[in-house]
């Protein structure tokens, strides 16, 4: 059997294997309580008040693979993998300047933040936090002095841990399985819920948000994120195994995160009933 076709193959069942390992951990995201607790506008506001952060970290992961997998920097000369430098340059340019809701070219962060607003959200945490990183020099240390929830602290923590480490098949890892393999099931999920509880409030922007994640993910960037791993790895059975550990622990970071949420909005519903 020629190598390239042994490679090929041995990608597939890899994939094939690591899904199936973390189908328990993905069950739960896509089952998580946290979809049901958000019942009210406030309740919503929570959610993205906690999930923007994740947004926003997104983008960090992506550009961290960018700057692994491409030159980014002068003078020019092709490195890596022609193949792994298209998909990755295509992904960059539908999430850092994809068309929003109004036809203009916009991050899905910026479409996140206006969505947010257009929904009564409080955005001076991000905000706040944002200013800080323009300012700052260490990452760890502005989200260890920082007055987020501890969830948020940890999940924020594991993504620049990965991308510190900055070995390019475990920041794949976690884009890949941690977030564009995962978002259209769990995203689908969120949406139903909102449209149940929210069927008279003005959420096209947060809606339209979700939509192009779904669109973009399950269509286009899941199966390039995919197939960026198998360049990434290829017989390498080490890496393999590195990247089945990461992308444990990145959809561990996301349970935590959504239970951490859920907690938050528990809190709100008894202070209020309370009240």
């Amino acid at each position: 059997m020629p190598a390239s076709i042994f490679a090929a193959n041995l990608s597939q069942v890899m994939i094939k294997d690591i899904n199936k390992a973390l189908k328990p951990q993905v069950e739960t995201l896509l089952n998580h309580s946290l979809y049901s607790k958000v019942r009210s506008p406030k309740e919503l506001q929570v959610f993205m008040e906690h999930h923007v952060f994740a947004v926003w970290d997104f983008m960090s992961l992506l550009k961290a693979l960018q700057q692994n997998l491409t030159k980014t920097t002068n003078p020019w000369f092709p490195v890596g993998n022609p193949e792994t430098r298209y998909l990755i340059n295509e992904i960059v340019l539908a999430e850092e300047t994809d068309v929003n809701f109004y036809g203009k070219h916009q991050s899905h962060y910026e479409m996140y933040i206006d969505a947010m607003e257009k929904a009564g959200a409080n955005t001076t945490k991000i905000h706040s936090f944002l200013d800080q990183v323009i300012h700052g020099t260490d990452i760890y240390l502005i989200i260890a002095a920082s007055d987020l929830p501890w969830s948020i602290k940890q999940f924020l923590k594991f993504t620049f841990e990965t991308i510190s480490e900055g070995k390019p098949h475990k920041i794949a890892s976690a884009f890949t399985f941690g977030r564009e393999g995962l978002i259209p099931g769990m995203f689908t999920s969120i949406i139903g819920n909102i449209q149940k509880n929210f069927p008279e409030k003005d959420l096209q922007l947060f809606k339209y948000y979700f939509d192009r994640h779904i669109e973009l993910d399950d269509d286009e960037h899941g199966p390039m994120a995919f197939e960026m791993i198998e360049h990434l790895c290829g017989k390498d059975t080490d890496k393999w195994q590195e990247v089945e550990a990461i992308a444990k622990q990145a959809l561990d970071a996301r349970i935590d995160l959504w239970d951490g949420i859920e907690r938050e909005i528990e809190l709100l519903t008894n202070t209020t009933a309370n009240s």
